[in-house]
């Protein structure tokens, strides 16, 4: 069956009891952390979300999702660059200068990984496989040069062809001509399987990013599709990218040897909303990717593995920067602020606060603009004047402007107060 998954991962991720339960096995306190994003895949696309009528059949997420938390408020960017760069810095963009797609992060930011083994006495074995796209349009810089163990992937934003694309490996490029998210899916096997020590993976996938096109058959369940023209519907075919790469995420997690499945924190996150090409209602093509609207910044988050004895909806108020000092604090680096990251590490194992506003920007050279909200009320503001406020409770799809009409008092002091902390973040 084309999605049976290995008997390992169905040991591991679906343990056969009425509750559901994670499961709990004594092993070492340093967990390998497994980081894997997926590129242009937003809550409309995502198995587990009321947003959109089509979904994917996703069922090694599906497994991720049951076993952990849903995180339901996680805020990036509006494109990917940098919703990458805050992760990495633990810094909002226009802290690093990138603020949108193509933007380029100067060499001279700590990033996590370099962070995390000088913080621990070199614990881990650090890598970046797949997409990278901090470094603009050039073709010859390495990663590795931050401070990372090994890279393999996209140094660019994408590719023309899932079948030909360029493979950047040891600061050298080379043609590759086997599908994409099956190569970095077996870079990262081999590498997971190269350590001799407590590893994390950041395994960026550039699926389901166009362009659409047709997976291998046994990947997806889309049927026989006929190669992508402009004047087919291009659902399926996006449908089928994410399915494709559901399947090697099952790949991967079946090729990690079982003592160090169990020893691993896996999170799964959109770096991004859907285009707009796919967007599905309450969204539309205006309000997803390349927008500060929820369909653009709000994406799917799922946490499970070592350490989550948490499982269901968490709804706390969650930024992309946050993931730099959650995952350090994962890796003991023992920091629980630093930069524009507060960790949320307490989340996975107990309820609690922890942020009272999110935040996002994005600057396209034509808009540049900032959103706040405390998680009732959402204030975005735009560089040239223009404001827009929302009542995220009762309009959570942004359809009612409410500076379009008189403000209450309510909606008075929660401008007032999203204002106040706007100009605090940014000062």
């Amino acid at each position: 069956m084309k999605y049976l998954l290995p008997l390992l991962f169905i040991v591991l991720f679906c343990r056969c009891n009425t509750e559901d339960e994670p499961i709990d096995i004594d092993t070492p306190d340093t967990p390998n952390i497994l980081l894997i994003i997926a590129d242009d895949m937003g809550k409309d696309a995502t198995p587990g979300f009321s947003e959109g009528s089509v979904k994917p059949s996703t069922p090694n997420l599906d497994n991720i999702k049951n076993q952990g938390l849903t995180f339901n408020n996680l805020w990036v960017s509006p494109t990917c660059s940098p919703t990458r760069a805050s992760i990495i810095t633990g810094k909002y963009g226009y802290r690093t200068g990138v603020k949108w797609a193509n933007d380029e992060l100067g060499q001279s930011e700590r990033i996590l990984q370099k962070y995390i083994n000088e913080e621990t006495n070199n614990a881990y074995a650090t890598a970046i496989i797949g997409k990278w796209h901090l470094s603009g349009e050039s073709t010859t810089i390495n990663p590795e040069s931050f401070g990372l163990d090994y890279y393999a992937g996209l140094i660019r934003g994408g590719v023309q062809d899932y079948y030909q694309w360029q493979l950047t490996e040891d600061g050298a490029g080379s043609l590759q001509t086997e599908y994409i998210s099956k190569v970095f899916t077996d870079l990262s096997i081999d590498w997971v399987n190269s350590q001799s020590k407590p590893w994390f993976l950041w395994l960026a996938y550039n699926a389901p990013h166009t362009p659409f096109h047709v997976p291998p058959n046994e990947m997806h369940s889309q049927g026989s599709l006929p190669g992508y023209t402009d004047a087919a519907d291009p659902t399926p075919y996006y449908m089928a990218a994410i399915e494709a790469m559901d399947f090697q995420i099952g790949r991967l997690l079946a090729g990690i040897p079982e003592e160090e499945l169990i020893n691993t924190v896996i999170i799964f996150l959109g770096d991004n909303g859907t285009p707009n090409q796919v967007a599905q209602s309450p969204y539309s093509r205006n309000t997803v990717k390349g927008t500060l609207y929820q369909g653009g910044i709000n994406v799917p988050m799922f946490i499970s593995g070592k350490g989550v004895s948490r499982t269901g909806e968490e709804n706390s108020l969650i930024c992309g920067t946050d993931l730099f000092c959650t995952i350090a604090e994962l890796a003991g680096a023992g920091i629980s602020e630093i930069h524009d990251s507060k960790s949320f590490k307490a989340l996975l194992s107990s309820g609690s606060s922890h942020r009272a506003f999110q935040y996002s920007e994005m600057d396209d050279g034509t808009n540049d603009a900032w959103a706040i909200s405390n998680g009732e009320y959402k204030l975005i503001v735009n560089a040239n004047g223009n404001e827009e406020m929302y009542d995220l409770v009762n309009d959570p799809y942004e359809n009612n402007d409410l500076l379009a009409a008189p403000l209450t008092d309510e909606e008075e002091n929660a401008k007032a107060e999203l204002e106040a902390e706007l100009l605090n973040i940014r000062d």
